[in-house]
């Protein structure tokens, strides 16, 4: 797993999908392009080696990468 590569924006991303927002939400609310956000997430499953969201969120808080107060 590359945890220490994972960029301030996929950070910000992990955290919108962790508060259950779409890819659409999370495009309008970063000013980018759906695409750019699925891209993103494809790229988090890889570092994470995780084979979906719920295990890409799961590994996300088990590393420390997002915290659970920053979810709502």
């Amino acid at each position: 797993m590359f945890i220490d590569r994972i960029t301030k924006r996929e950070k910000q991303i992990l955290n919108l999908i962790a508060q259950e927002f779409t890819a659409k939400e999370i495009a309008l609310e970063l000013y980018i392009s759906q695409e750019t956000v699925n891209s993103h997430r494809s790229n988090l499953l890889s570092k994470l080696n995780a084979r979906n969201t719920a295990g890409m969120i799961i590994k996300s808080l088990r590393y420390k990468i997002i915290e659970l107060q920053g979810i709502s």
